[in-house]
């Protein structure tokens, strides 16, 4: 079986285009999702965050039109509930050795867009899992993750790969809209990923290698199996 890190954010707010302060954290769907999926197919997942900080979730995604549907919503509560001590203590960042990983998995929320995105123990980890081809799988904003990566040129690790993330239109019809302080399909891109978008709102993964990405919180149950499918090649 497989060992797998599962980098998540520590941040409870962003800091939006006009200074304010949103509230924000990991994407209960995703995380749970992701993290069940994985577990459930007799992995081991070891949670890491920034510090190894307790990760807040994001409360948007436990309402039930968020969730879909008020018994997903309690779900997914439960699962989080029966996991406290894992996310109570994680591993921190800066202690983790890639090389005792088989994959990365970074579920999203708007938290990544705070701190993965900058995160130099990240970058560390996901350019040496990317040397070693390991699987790599972020979803939804966990995208923003790949931008700590650069290369000793200082180029953009993941600059030509394709990959998918949030895109635009979901962050303008139904994410933090025209306050968003940077829209991260555009940053990746700027950066030289080749940025592939499905329909909004709908599961959609790309897989390029070693790199498996999903679109949306619709993609977190996809996102897990593609990696599962990984780990069995």
């Amino acid at each position: 079986m497989a060992n797998i890190l599962m980098v998540v954010s520590a941040a409870d707010s962003l800091t939006m285009r006009d200074g304010s302060e949103h509230p924000t954290g990991y994407w209960a769907e995703e995380l749970v999702v992701s993290h069940q999926t994985l577990r459930h197919a007799g992995h081991t997942v070891h949670i890491a965050t920034p510090g190894g900080r307790k990760p807040t979730v994001d409360e948007v995604s436990l309402a039930a039109e968020s969730a879909g549907g008020q018994d997903r919503a309690d779900s997914f509560r439960s699962y989080l509930e029966s996991i406290d001590a894992e996310l109570s203590t994680p591993r921190a960042l800066a202690d983790v050795d890639a090389a005792g990983y088989d994959a990365v998995v970074m579920p999203g929320g708007h938290g990544p867009m705070a701190d993965l995105y900058r995160d130099a123990d990240l970058g560390r980890i996901l350019a040496g899992a990317n040397t070693a081809a390991k699987i790599i799988a972020p979803f939804c904003h966990g995208p923003a993750g790949l931008l700590s990566a650069t290369n000793e040129d200082g180029t953009f690790t993941f600059a030509g790969r394709r990959l998918t993330v949030f895109t635009n239109e979901e962050e303008l019809g139904g994410g933090t809209g025209p306050n968003t302080p940077w829209f991260v399909e555009d940053v990746l891109k700027e950066r030289g990923a080749i940025v592939e978008n499905g329909a909004a709102w709908t599961s959609h993964v790309v897989r390029d290698g070693n790199l498996i990405t999903g679109q949306n919180p619709q993609s977190s149950e996809d996102v897990a199996k593609e990696v599962l499918k990984a780990l069995a090649e």
